[in-house]
């Protein structure tokens, strides 16, 4: 993991990680309830996620690194 012993690592809410994605935050809500993201509750029930998970899944759906979209031509 990329946070060091002792250090806690910087949550999102579901609003920060629709933004990054460009979606609505209750389709965030419905990957974490997917298992496409963990997500980490408060005790007032509300739903956080890692940011280091975030950022990597972003960076694995970017539009130069993905492989299932076919070349033009």
């Amino acid at each position: 993991m990329s946070s060091h012993a002792g250090e806690p690592e910087h949550l999102l809410t579901p609003a920060e990680v629709a933004a990054l994605f460009r979606v609505d935050p209750k389709t965030v809500t419905r990957w974490a309830k997917a298992g496409k993201l963990t997500s980490i509750r408060t005790l007032g029930g509300h739903r956080r996620y890692r940011s280091s998970e975030v950022h990597a899944l972003l960076d694995a759906n970017t539009p130069s690194r993905r492989l299932d979209i076919p070349a033009a031509g």
